[in-house]
């Protein structure tokens, strides 16, 4: 089988040929039909990942496809069924093995493209805004780099909370995704006082940050007191300084969030929050926004696109096509 990956940290990927896995103790072999990538792609290329596994590995965390066999003490999903798997990789072959208990069945509307795109960018957004931050009606929710995978869901799911939603993005077409997506009011990171916009608006309720750096610093002094700031990702390359100090004198809340880390300590926060979003999903409330799709033969230009931050939403490989 073909295979997209790594055979040691801080080399380019490439695409090679693998043998066929077979699915250990309680694991399915999934034949692979479509796979989402994250940033966290790029860091587990580096090493940097907060979860790294030994090389050689196969990239991409969020496949979706057809449980093709089932391993020692599995009982199902049956094979033929389509499925969605959480993984920390494998995703980007033809072929891989994952944990039976993570694969979720999808709804017959859900194509294997919305599905790879779902389950990290939706279920952070999702868990952070209601389970970590409670998210109230009438709120003020900035999001910071509101067009990019987690962004765009973090602005559809405030705006369905009941919240009003500032994006902050670079430039008017990542904007004007980010206002397709529900957003009430704009704000250009490049060309805007980042800090001086959100106060003009009335300051922050609640701040969603996967960006870090200095924008996490001038979303920090726009959030109003008692908010609460989450922690999501440093897309910026920089782990801000947080000044507990300021912290204490505004009552404000800091909260990190890692979203497959529930699976190792309470799942149920993620099983839980995934139906909910299926459910939004199959009322038609949740629309996955894909910006650009890639063969497995093109994996590398897709990195690419993600590291370019040339993509709004989500970025696809398609590894095969839908029967």
């Amino acid at each position: 089988m073909k295979a997209f990956g790594i055979d040691r940290f801080g080399i380019a990927p490439a695409l090679g040929d693998q043998a066929v896995p077979e699915p250990g103790k309680g694991e399915v072999r999934l034949r692979i039909a479509t796979c989402g990538l994250n940033f966290a792609d790029l860091l587990m290329v580096e090493g940097k990942y907060q979860e790294r596994p030994d090389p050689p590995l196969t990239l991409g965390m969020e496949p979706a496809g057809w449980i093709d066999k089932l391993g020692p003490g599995v009982d199902g999903p049956p094979p033929g069924t389509r499925v969605a798997v959480y993984a920390n990789c494998g995703g980007l072959a033809e072929y891989g093995c994952f944990p039976a208990i993570r694969c979720i069945p999808l709804p017959e509307a859900m194509s294997f493209e919305d599905a790879a795109a779902f389950q990290i960018t939706y279920g952070t957004s999702h868990v952070a805004l209601d389970h970590k931050a409670r998210l109230q009606p009438g709120e003020t929710l900035l999001v910071l780099g509101a067009a990019g995978g987690v962004g765009l869901t973090a602005v559809e799911i405030g705006k369905r909370m009941g919240a009003r939603v500032i994006a902050c993005a670079r430039g008017a077409e990542k904007l004007a995704a980010a206002q397709a997506a529900g957003s009430d009011h704009l704000i250009d990171s490049e060309a805007d006082n980042l800090r001086d916009a959100v106060r003009a608006l009335g300051g922050a309720d609640v701040v969603y940050d996967p960006i870090g750096g200095d924008q996490f610093e001038a979303a920090f002094r726009a959030t109003k007191p008692d908010g609460r700031i989450l922690v999501i990702g440093f897309a910026s390359g920089k782990v801000p300084p947080i000044p507990a100090n300021h912290l204490l004198v505004k009552n404000i809340s800091v909260l990190g969030l890692y979203w497959g880390g529930y699976l190792k300590f309470r799942p149920e926060v993620l099983t839980g929050s995934l139906s909910t979003l299926f459910g939004w999903y199959e009322e038609g409330g949740l629309r996955p926004h894909v910006s650009h799709i890639f063969p497995l033969e093109k994996a590398d230009e897709a990195l690419a696109t993600l590291r370019e931050r040339k993509s709004t939403g989500k970025v696809v490989v398609r590894v095969a096509d839908a029967e």
